[in-house]
């Protein structure tokens, strides 16, 4: 469970700061989203409420790259399956959040701006 929970905060992670959120902060946050990703289904409305506050705290390029590392690090050499990325994908559009960065597992922290 708690792959999949990492797995949606990696693609989460070009829009939230590790400097204006801590990765524990991000994780709590998002914990709501887990039964979606992993299921499908309807998202959760605390999920979404979680992606609109940790949108809203991290403004700037050294916020949204320190949480790409933080959580590419939480997440390591795992094995992500094709449909908890896909669904981990959908969270932005389906909670109404517009975020202007394409998302993959294999994103170079570094180059989030």
């Amino acid at each position: 469970m708690r792959s999949l929970l990492l797995a949606v905060c990696l693609v989460l992670a070009l829009h939230f700061g590790e400097a204006a959120v801590s990765c524990n902060t991000v994780i709590a946050d998002l914990y709501p989203c887990l039964s979606y990703v992993t299921q499908g289904g309807p998202v959760p409305s605390l999920c979404c409420n979680g992606l609109t506050t940790l949108n809203s705290q991290a403004q700037t390029t050294a916020d949204r790259q320190g949480v790409c590392r933080c959580i590419k690090s939480a997440i390591g050499g795992l094995t992500l399956s094709p449909s908890t990325i896909n669904n981990a994908l959908a969270l932005p559009s389906k909670c109404g959040i517009n975020l202007p960065y394409k998302f993959s597992p294999d994103t170079n922290c570094e180059s989030i701006k």
